[in-house]
């Protein structure tokens, strides 16, 4: 991949010149059955830039509660496009139709009348679920009987795409917009791709600029991306079932493990109290081990290109060590 990025054509991508981003465009556009393509510095920054161009101030914006664009996105899109949220039950990877519609009457009646559905797959909160296309349309469904447009949160679209087998286009063909990150698991040290159609893409381009994401020589990153869209999509079951090996490692050492027939390359940890996250954080930083939390009674821990058996192995050792530790002079 670095070779690739040292060897990239390039231009100037804000007038539209740079070779290597425009090929990342096309190829997402072919990938994904969509009308246009636009590459963006970061998934925020792609759906921040897809919210604003399908919405104007004051409208309303249905969201999951556990949804990266609420909890990880710094409330940007409130903060910079004046939408207000309207709150779906994403608990379990993806709001149920009845919750879709309730949520949307009561916004008619007292809030901002809604005018997009954000979904989110696969779901990082949920516990990294890939939700299944034919409940994934269920709620697209229930979302245009209620006249709602459909941004797709697809930062990991593909690993829920090689957790199913299917086409990705089962996904993006039914929504009006999605973004897909080529950083995470395809990989690549920077960017994301935006895709809609070209009316969209037109209005999305003008608010990316807006919020400082026109780019010079792109095609430096560019040239990873495409290395994340052409070869790294399509190992992504070799994470699933090394995060499965995992669980079953961490199960062993008497942990309670979150196990759900929609997970993909994530690992849950949950505890019946709050715990010293920074206590077992150092602990396991101190053994080249490092962790993460949703809450403080939740562990997350995600497996990537860079990760091995021997290192899960290694890691099972370890956390577990350090869990107990800590519990254990709580």
């Amino acid at each position: 991949m670095r070779e690739a990025m040292a060897r990239a054509e390039v231009g100037n991508e804000a007038y539209g010149e740079d070779p290597t981003i425009l090929e990342l465009e096309k190829l997402a556009v072919e990938l994904t059955g969509m009308e246009a393509a636009l590459f963006v510095a970061s998934g925020k920054q792609g759906n921040l830039s897809s919210v604003l161009a399908h919405c104007r101030r004051d409208d309303g914006v249905c969201v999951g509660k556990e949804s990266h664009i609420y909890f990880h996105e710094g409330r940007g899109v409130v903060t910079l496009s004046g939408v207000q949220l309207l709150f779906t039950d994403d608990s379990k990877g993806i709001p149920a139709p009845e919750n879709i519609f309730h949520v949307t009457d009561k916004a008619n009646c007292r809030h901002a009348p809604p005018k997009l559905l954000c979904l989110e797959n696969t779901h990082n909160f949920a516990g990294g679920l890939a939700v299944p296309p034919d409940i994934f349309k269920r709620a697209v469904d229930a979302a245009r009987d209620v006249g709602l447009k459909v941004h797709l949160d697809g930062a990991r679209i593909f690993d829920a795409v090689a957790k199913w087998g299917i086409d990705v286009k089962n996904y993006t063909e039914i929504v009006d917009s999605v973004q897909i990150c080529l950083t995470k698991t395809l990989a690549a040290p920077l960017g994301s791709i935006v895709c809609g159609s070209k009316e969209f893409i037109k209005e999305a381009r003008s608010w990316r600029n807006r919020l400082g994401g026109s780019f010079r020589q792109a095609g430096i990153v560019g040239a990873a991306g495409l290395i994340s869209l052409n070869k790294m999509r399509l190992r992504l079951l070799e994470d699933h079932k090394r995060a499965e090996y995992f669980r079953n490692k961490l199960k062993e050492a008497g942990l309670d493990v979150q196990m759900h027939d929609w997970s993909t390359n994530m690992v849950f940890i949950n505890f019946d109290k709050e715990v010293n996250f920074d206590k077992m954080e150092k602990l396991c930083k101190s053994n080249n081990v490092l962790i993460g939390f949703t809450s403080l009674k939740r562990m997350r821990l995600v497996v990537h290109n860079d990760i091995d058996n021997n290192d899960l192995d290694f890691a099972s050792g370890i956390i577990p060590q350090a869990i107990y530790s800590v519990l254990k002079n709580s």
